[in-house]
């Protein structure tokens, strides 16, 4: 009869819980390595300046292109992060997206042209960068849809439009800095009193 207080059979009882831990923090491990690389649902206003088309580029491509005007203080343009990414997902390789921050004086003549009084500003423009429609404040995600798909068709883009808005003017002038880089997204940190 074996003794189930043996050393052999406390010592095959250790390494089997060890074995398992083992296990178990290798497949912890794996998850926390897979999950920290997981797209996380909520895009932000400076993941969609990285992966935006340049203006340059978006101006030649032949796709017709979403231009918005942003800037990072901007609670609207914030609030509409996340939708915006998701539809960017669905229409990219339809539509040219490009993002273009106000607090960088590079972009004043683009903000002159489609007079950008206040953010978020979207210009959409045909695969000939004629004017198409513009929208003006935060809009709903079925809205914005609704428009992509048109402009992705090479159909007439219909908004009426305009819903909660940051007035340029509401942030002091200051703020404004040039850059040397017009591709700049805006590195200006915001004040804190």
């Amino acid at each position: 009869m074996s003794d189930s207080n043996s050393p052999a059979s406390n010592s095959l009882a250790t390494r089997s819980r060890n074995a398992i831990v083992a296990i178990i923090a290798i497949a912890l491990s794996a998850a926390f390595a897979l999950g920290l690389n997981a797209p996380s649902g909520t895009a932000s206003l400076a993941t969609l300046a990285e992966r935006a088309t340049p203006l340059d580029i978006a101006r030649s491509n032949g796709k017709p292109t979403v231009i918005e005007f942003y800037a990072n203080w901007c609670t609207s343009c914030q609030a509409m992060a996340p939708a915006i990414a998701e539809l960017e997902d669905i229409y990219d390789d339809r539509v040219s997206f490009v993002m273009l921050n106000v607090d960088n004086t590079n972009w004043l003549p683009e903000m002159d042209e489609y007079d950008v009084d206040g953010i978020p500003h979207f210009v959409f423009l045909d695969r000939d960068n004629q004017t198409l429609a513009e929208a003006i404040g935060e809009q709903p995600k079925s809205i914005f849809d609704r428009a992509l798909a048109s402009l992705a068709d090479g159909q007439s883009v219909a908004l009426d439009a305009s819903g909660e808005t940051s007035r340029l003017d509401d942030e002091p002038a200051s703020r404004l800095q040039p850059s040397s880089d017009p591709r700049g997204h805006g590195a200006i940190a915001p004040e804190v009193s």
